[in-house]
Formats: C-alpha cells, sequence, structure tokens
C-alpha cells in the first residue's frame, strides 16, 4: 500500500490517487490523548500541500491538521464525526479523516516512506 508521511504526523494513502486518504498517525494520537472532535474540511475544499486543512481537539490540545499534498478534499469520515474516538483507537484505518484527488502527485515525494517516518519520530 502506498502511504507516505508528513513531518506533521498525517499520513496519505495513495492507493487511489483520485481518492487518496488521509489520516493521522499512532505518533499524533497518541501525542493528543483522548480525542473529542475533529474540524475537518469540506467537500470541495482545495488543500494546498503543508497548510492547515482542519483541527483536531482532544480533552488535552486543539491541533492543527495539515494537509500532506495539494488537492480537492472528496469526502469526510462520518464515522469520525460521529464518534473522533477512533482517531484514538484506529488512527490508521477506520479512523480516517477525508479523501483528496491529488493535483500534484509530485509533491508525495517531498514525503517520507514508513520506514523513514519511524525513524524521524524514534
Amino acid at each position: 500500500m502506498p502511504r507516505y508521511y508528513s513531518q506533521e504526523h498525517v499520513w496519505i494513502d495513495t492507493t487511489d490517487p483520485q481518492a487518496a486518504r488521509v489520516g493521522i498517525t499512532e505518533h499524533a494520537q497518541e501525542a493528543l490523548g483522548d480525542v473529542v472532535f475533529a474540524d475537518l474540511p469540506e467537500p470541495g475544499a482545495a488543500l494546498t500541500q503543508g497548510l492547515v486543512a482542519g483541527v483536531i481537539e482532544s480533552v488535552k490540545a486543539a491541533a492543527d491538521l495539515f494537509a500532506p499534498a495539494s488537492g480537492t478534499v472528496l469526502a469526510t469520515n462520518p464515522a469520525v464525526r460521529d464518534d473522533p474516538s477512533l482517531l484514538n483507537s484506529d488512527p490508521l484505518g477506520e479512523g480516517w479523516l477525508f479523501t483528496l484527488t491529488l493535483s500534484d502527485a509530485q509533491e508525495l515525494q517531498q514525503l517520507m516512506d514508513e520506514a523513514a517516518y519511524q525513524a524521524f519520530c524514534g
């Protein structure tokens, strides 16, 4: 699975570049603690790599969610809106945040693969 990671602890799964899936990493959810709210971008929103796309709020902090790549938001995960704790229990699976149509796949070269991300966090 072609999954890439940003220095802001966001992942993007590009198995389908027309609907790349975006979420936060295990490291991010551990740092945040119990997530209570996710303010996600609306479908149709144009995102720019490295700029704020939303906010994740926990019982102890709020953190900006940075877009890992540029593109247009296709959909948000309704399950996360209904149950933000999915970001804690399954951040790499059912806790995905939104899907994105990539506008420039070359931007992915600026991100890390899993091994590089683990070294970055280590």
